[in-house]
Order: C-alpha cells, then sequence, then structure tokens
C-alpha cells in the first residue's frame, strides 16, 4: 500500500526537510518487507484568496483531487482522535489488510482543512493537544509512520 502526505505548503527548513528525508528513507526500507510505500510527498502551495473560508475550500479541492476510490483518508486535524503509536499502527494495517491502495495523510493550511478534506477522511487524527507548526508536524508524523511500521515489523525501534 502506498503511502502518502499530501500538505498546503512548503517545508522552507533546512533542518526540518533532513529530517524528513531521513525518516522517509527508514520508512521506505522499513515498509518494503511490510507491503508499505514507498512514501510519496506533495508539497502543494497555499492558497492566495483573501477570506479564509475560500482559501480553506480551495485548498481542500486541491488536497482530495488524487483520492481515489480504494484509498483510506487520515486528516490532520487539532480536533481528531489522539492514539497511541501502536493504535496509529493499527490504522495502517487495516488499511493496508483492508485492501487500500494507499493511504493518503492530509495536511491542511494554516487556517485548517475545509469541509471537503474533513468529510473525504475515515480518520481525523490529533498529534496532540499542543499547536504545532507545519513543519513540524510534518515530522512528527512522519517519525510516526516511520515508528508503524517498525511496530508492524516487530523491530525493537518502538520500546514502549
Amino acid at each position: 500500500m502506498r503511502i502518502a502526505i499530501s500538505a498546503i505548503g512548503k517545508l522552507k527548513d533546512v533542518e526540518e526537510r533532513a529530517i524528513v528525508a531521513r525518516y522517509a528513507k527508514r520508512f521506505d526500507g522499513a515498509g518494503k518487507s511490510l507491503g508499505l510505500g514507498p512514501i510519496d510527498i506533495r508539497e502543494l502551495p497555499e492558497s492566495r484568496a483573501a477570506d479564509a473560508g475560500e482559501r480553506k475550500r480551495d485548498e481542500a479541492a486541491r488536497l482530495i483531487k488524487d483520492i481515489g476510490a480504494g484509498d483510506t483518508v487520515v486528516a490532520l486535524e487539532p480536533t481528531g482522535k489522539s492514539l497511541t503509536s501502536e493504535a496509529f499502527a493499527n490504522v495502517i494495517r487495516i488499511a493496508r489488510d483492508g485492501g487500500s491502495k494507499s493511504c493518503i495523510f492530509l495536511i491542511g493550511g494554516p487556517d485548517g482543512h475545509g469541509e471537503s478534506a474533513l468529510s473525504s477522511a475515515s480518520l481525523k487524527l490529533s498529534l496532540g493537544m499542543l499547536t504545532l507548526p507545519h513543519g513540524l508536524a510534518r515530522v512528527v508524523l512522519i517519525e510516526q509512520l516511520y515508528r508503524a511500521a517498525t511496530i508492524l515489523s516487530g523491530h525493537p525501534y518502538h520500546r514502549a
């Protein structure tokens, strides 16, 4: 099953980009034997609409544009469900074993997700109660994807 992260905005910080690249490479290696990956990261430009509601609608339309009928969609959302790393790994396992072609993670812009992005998601996922900058949220997400692969494979990286 392909794993994709579709995010509004481009990571500008060199250090954040390096961390994301490092964990993407680790995930691709760990996920291959599990039928996961490769990971695909798409960065979409922020909307230039003057109104926040219009920006959210525009960004949501672009985020969901390439979602197929057999895809599992997870929207990162502050009010979403918080999961343990084991439960997150189980979400990935269920999607894979259920025949999903792709598991797509959506990261909205600074104004949040538009309704069409949220309604397309089978899971709204919170990375915690703290507000995170989008770059750091991406780092946390990709590390958790790698951690999920190690949990599913029985690798000792996750020692909780």
